[in-house]
């Protein structure tokens, strides 16, 4: 019972400092290109923010909201929701190693941003400005 207090209390520590430091943002992953069948939904006509969660991760929430928020402002704009456990093969595929993970796609599908952490609305909308 001891050693869980002691792994959720380094869990919970380094999630704090996780969350000061903020989303690990990086550029897209050399034209790589994800299709309707790939991520289990439709495409925006301009962008698509797709992202990757788990069940059980609170911060998953939270982008999931701020990216329902951004993609009714900006027309064109879709967001998708995929679940990491059940899509196992793409998460690894993709090299997602954390949820919440959102990639940024442009019109045909190409990965122009993606970042592993809860993103700000304003840090979504920037870089919905490398895909549109």
């Amino acid at each position: 019972m001891r050693g869980n207090v002691v792994k959720r209390g380094k869990c919970e520590k380094a999630e704090k400092a996780r969350r000061k430091e903020g989303p690990r943002v990086r550029e897209g992953d050399d034209g790589l290109r994800l299709g309707a069948a790939d991520i289990g939904g439709e495409l925006g006509a301009r962008a698509t923010l797709v992202q990757f969660s788990s069940a059980f991760c609170q911060p998953c929430r939270a982008t999931r909201r701020t990216l329902e928020q951004v993609a009714g402002m900006v027309e064109g704009v879709a967001h998708v929701e995929v679940d990491a456990e059940a899509h196992l093969a793409l998460v690894r595929a993709l090299d997602i190693t954390a949820t919440p993970t959102v990639l940024v796609l442009d019109a045909a599908g190409r990965v122009v941003r993606r970042a592993a952490g809860q993103p700000r609305k304003a840090d979504v909308i920037a870089a919905l400005g490398a895909a549109v």
